[in-house]
C-alpha cells in the first residue's frame, strides 16, 4: 500500500542521507500588544504561515532568490527522484534544466489561472504533474506500490521541494492557544494560503510542541479554507466568502467571528469588510505586512495587536 503523505514524511525524517534548511530564528517585530475583550465571539479563525507556523522568509514562495539554493534544491531532486535520463538529453546543468521546466509549467498554470480571479492560486502538487507529463515516459519512473499514482507521487514530490527550499516549525505557544481558545468558542478553523501539504506543516509543527489527539478535532476540515482548493490567494474574496457561508450555515453571526492574520491587506482588511472582528499577529517579523498608516484607517485597523498567540485567550476569558 503507498505511503502517505505523512507517512512518507516520517521516513524522510529517518533517512541520515538527507539534509534539510534549519527552522527560521522567529524575531517579534517590536510592538506593543493593544488587548482588549471581545464578549460574544463563537469562532476563532486562524491564519496559517506567519501566525500558527513559522517558514523560511515567512511564506510559501515558489522559487528562492538564491540561487544557490535553487540549484541545490533542483539538484536534490534530480538524484532523489531518479532523473539523470531526462535532464541529461541537452548540455547543462541538469539541475537548472529540472528547474526550467518547473518554471515553465509553473508559468503556464499561473497563466491559466489568471483570469478567473486577481490574485489566482495554483497548486503546486499540478505543477509537478505538469513537469512529468513534459518528460517523456523513457525517461523516468516511479514505484507505484510506494509512491501511489501520478498524483499522489506528485504530491510527494512537491512536499519533497519545499522541504528542500523552506523549513517550517509551529509557532511558539501555536498549540497552547488552540487548546485553550477551544474553551472559550463553538469553532475554530485555518484561513490561509496553502498548499496540500500546509495542514502536514502545521500538524507536525503542533506535534512537536505537545499535540496529541487529532488536529481536526480542534481545526474541523468543515472550517478549512486553503487557497490551493479555491484557486485564488488571500487578499481574493473567494476565500472569505467560502468561509463565511460556511459560518452562515452553522448559525455564526459576522460580528461573532475573529480572525487572526499577520498581513493587514490580505487578512485584516477583507475580514473587516465582512463585519469580523480581526487580530493581528506581529510575532515573526519575517511574515508582518503592516504600515502605521493602516492602523489610522477604520477599514483596516485591528480590533487586537498581538504579539504572543495566547493574548487571544486573554481578550475571549470573561472579566
Amino acid at each position: 500500500m503507498p505511503l502517505t503523505l505523512e507517512e512518507y514524511a516520517e521516513y524522510l525524517d529517518k533517512r541520515a542521507d538527507l539534509s534539510w534548511p534549519t527552522p527560521p530564528a522567529i524575531q517579534p517585530r517590536k510592538a506593543k500588544p493593544f488587548l482588549t475583550k471581545l464578549p460574544g465571539i463563537r469562532a476563532v479563525l486562524w491564519g496559517c504561515y506567519g501566525v500558527l507556523v513559522a517558514i523560511s522568509g515567512g511564506e510559501l514562495i515558489w522559487l528562492p532568490e538564491d540561487e544557490f539554493l535553487t540549484e541545490l534544491a533542483f539538484d536534490k531532486l534530480v538524484r532523489e527522484f531518479k532523473l539523470w535520463q531526462a535532464m541529461t538529453r541537452k548540455p547543462g546543468n541538469p539541475a537548472m534544466q529540472l528547474c526550467a521546466i518547473y518554471r515553465q509549467a509553473l508559468e503556464e498554470l499561473q497563466f491559466q489561472a489568471g483570469g478567473r480571479d486577481r490574485y489566482p492560486e495554483v497548486r503546486a502538487d499540478k505543477v509537478w504533474e505538469s513537469v512529468f507529463r513534459k518528460l517523456k515516459p523513457s525517461e523516468f519512473s516511479f514505484d507505484p506500490l510506494f509512491y501511489g499514482d501520478l498524483p499522489e507521487f506528485c504530491l510527494k514530490v512537491a512536499y519533497f521541494y519545499q522541504r528542500s527550499i523552506q523549513a517550517t516549525q509551529g509557532m511558539p505557544h501555536a498549540w497552547s492557544a488552540i487548546e485553550q481558545v477551544s474553551e472559550y468558542v463553538d469553532f475554530q478553523g485555518i484561513l490561509a494560503d496553502g498548499q496540500a501539504f500546509s495542514w502536514l506543516h502545521l500538524k507536525r509543527g503542533l506535534q512537536e510542541q505537545g499535540l496529541s489527539e487529532p488536529l481536526e478535532d480542534f481545526l474541523p476540515t468543515a472550517y478549512q479554507v486553503w487557497s490551493y482548493q479555491v484557486g485564488a490567494r488571500k487578499p481574493s474574496e473567494r476565500l472569505f466568502r467560502d468561509m463565511a457561508q460556511r459560518l452562515e450555515h452553522a448559525g455564526v453571526e459576522p460580528h461573532e467571528v475573529l480572525y487572526v492574520g499577520c498581513n493587514v491587506e490580505a487578512d485584516v482588511a477583507p475580514a473587516r469588510r465582512l463585519g469580523w472582528r480581526t487580530a493581528l499577529f506581529v510575532g515573526d517579523k519575517a511574515a508582518v505586512r503592516a504600515r502605521n498608516s493602516q492602523f489610522n484607517d477604520p477599514k483596516s485597523r485591528p480590533d487586537l495587536l498581538c504579539t504572543e498567540l495566547t493574548q487571544i485567550v486573554e481578550c475571549l476569558a470573561s472579566s
